[in-house]
This record gives structure tokens, sequence and C-alpha cells, in this order.
């Protein structure tokens, strides 16, 4: 009897030490998943990882500095080149919350080097199996590379929904993203390979596709010449192209509905600006809009239609605007923020941000 509660008790041991271990890598997993989660909102509010090869380690912070100049307060510095990790280091020193990570990582051991130099992410152009597993066991952000659905299957059953897609134009580009998830509904994915300012938003229209990674803000020339001002504005004119900020109309407060339709009558009569009544506002044609009672703004308000309203608020906070939060407004689709204002005013308007049909 004693011989068999002492086997008894030492398998509830046994038994309880596994759900120990199983209940510890659970939590290891939610934990790094939680941490990748993170980064790929991150990714979402800034749209473009540049993919750098950086071979002078001193121009590191100069570089960094350039990018932010930009618009673009991220890098994906790639393990092509020697010093990759003290690249990282140096960035991350010099701006603690820029987005900096590491690229082509093919090993273990360069994971290792980049996550001690303080990426807060890895990615790599291809998907190895052991790298994966070593990342996640180690609490690193991964994101494998792939281009076929068979390596989405292993991704999945790593325990991934966010991959990278390489190279992404020869690979078949955001028609064969589409018709992937047809089947794989849950994976997202950051193209690279192939995208520049031309393409860039086909792919970024896509709900699948978080961000596109690309080294055409960063050309080979312009780090060899050490021309920060040259990335600075290949940086600018991307965010600009991306966001795709157009004036879609003005809104003059009335104050009432009487005049509201007096001005837009004025608006028919002079420029052939069709007048149509609605609830709370009249329209001139789509250019002139008279709210038939005060609304935001002294005057009125200003409406600007972008492509992404949620990643211009976060370009707009990077150059000094803070939005107003109680105005965000969201597509019951698609969750998709589709209103925001500004809390400054401009000239007595209040700035009302909108997704563009």
């Amino acid at each position: 009897m004693y011989e068999y509660k002492t086997a008894l008790a030492a398998h509830a041991s046994a038994y309880a030490g596994r759900r120990l271990r199983r209940t510890t890598e659970k939590i290891m997993t939610e934990n790094v998943k939680a941490k990748l989660d993170a980064v790929v909102e991150e990714f979402s509010n800034i749209g473009i990882v540049p993919v750098i090869k950086l071979d002078k380690v001193e121009n590191a912070e100069k570089l960094a500095k350039a990018l932010r100049d930009g618009g673009i307060n991220c890098a994906e510095v790639t393990f092509r080149a020697k010093g990759a990790d003290e690249v990282i280091a140096r960035m991350v020193k010099a701006y603690p919350d820029m987005m900096v990570g590491a690229g082509t990582v093919l090993t273990c051991e360069q994971a290792d080097a980049a996550y001690a130099a303080g990426a807060k992410f890895c990615v790599a152009p291809g998907l190895n199996p052991k790298v994966v597993k070593h990342c996640l066991d180690s609490g690193i952000p991964f994101a494998p590379g792939l281009s076929s659905a068979s390596e989405i299957e292993q991704a999945l059953e790593l325990g991934l929904d966010f991959v990278k897609f390489f190279p992404a134009e020869q690979a078949g580009g955001v028609a064969y993203i589409k018709s992937v998830c047809g089947p794989y509904q849950t994976m997202r994915f950051m193209p690279t390979g192939g995208v520049t300012a031309d393409n860039l938003n086909n792919y970024l229209a896509y709900n699948k596709i978080v961000c596109c990674g690309g080294s055409w803000i960063v050309p080979a020339k312009a780090l060899a010449e050490e021309n920060w001002d040259e990335i600075t504005r290949l940086c600018r004119e991307a965010v600009d192209k991306m966001l795709g900020f157009e004036m879609v109309h003005v809104g003059l407060n009335c104050a009432n509905p009487e005049e509201a339709e007096a001005v837009a009558d004025k608006f028919e009569a002079a420029f052939g600006f069709k007048k149509k009544v609605g609830n709370s506002s009249v329209f001139a044609s789509t250019y002139m809009e008279m709210m038939k009672s005060p609304f935001k703004g002294d005057h009125g308000h200003i409406a600007i239609a972008t492509n992404s309203v949620k990643r211009a608020v976060y370009q707009l906070k990077m150059r000094g605007f803070e939005p107003d939060e109680s105005s965000f407004k969201y597509d019951k689709a698609t969750g998709e923020m589709n209103v925001a204002y500004l809390k400054d005013q401009f000239g007595g308007f209040a700035v009302h941000l909108v997704k563009r049909k």
C-alpha cells in the first residue's frame, strides 16, 4: 500500500509539473503574442517600414533622424551589413521611442544579438521553424518571410498571424495576397520586395496588409553620399502619397436653417452649385456645406480626405497637431476610423479628417 501511495503521489507530482510547464508555456506564448500585436499596431500606424543596409555604423543616429524628420519613426536594419546590431543599439539609444528592428535574421544567434541590442522586432526573408520557435521561446516578436500557401500553413501552425510577404511583386503582389486570404482569413501581411511609391497604395488599400517594407526611401546612393536631406525628402514624399490629403469641402456655420438655405441659394445662383438639403446641413454641390446651426470651429470646418484617417492622425501628431479623440468615429462594418477632428483651428475653422470613399 505504501509503495502504491508513493507511486501515486509521484505520478500526481509529475502531472502537476507537466501542467505547470504547459501553463508557463501558454503564458509565454500569450506574452509574445501581446508584444507582436503591439508591434503590428505600430506598423499599422506608420504604414511604411524602411529596409536599411547601413555599412557605416557611425551614421546610425544621422539616418534615424533623417527618417524621423520625414515622418517615418521606424527602421528595419538588415543583417546583410556587418555591425547591424550596433546600428540598432545606436538608433535605439538616440531615439528610444523609435520602432527599430532587425531584418534578414537567418539564425538564432542573429536574433539574440538583435534583441540584446534593443531591437523591437525581427523579420526574415524565409520561414525557418527553428528560428521562429527560438524567437517565440525567447520573447522576441518575429515575422518570417513567405510566399506560398504551404508556408502560410506552417506559420499558422507555429502560432503566427503576421508575416512578411517576400518577394512581394515577384510572388504575385496584391492579387496573390487577396487570393490566399480567402482560405487564410486570419493572416496579416507586410509585403516587401518590389514595393515602390507608385504601387504602395495598391497594397495598403487592402485591409489584410498592415504595412509595406521597402528600400526606395533609403537608396544606396543617398546612404553612400550621406545625403540625409534626400532621405528625409523621400520619406516625406512617401508619407504624403500614402495619406493622399485632399480638401473636399468647406463647412460654414450658420445661425439657423433659413440662413443655411439662403447661403446655399446664393452659391447656386452665382456658380451653379446645386443645393441639397440634409438633416443638419445644406450642401451647395459637394464643395460647400452650410450648417443649420453653429457647429465645430468659430466660423465652420474644413474637410480633408485621406486614404487612412488612423495613419493621418498618427502623422499629424508627429507634426505637432493633436487630434480631438472625442471626435473619433469608426465604420460599423470594418471598425476602421473614418472621422477625426484636430484640436487646433486653422483661421477660425476646425479641421475635419474623413476617409476617402
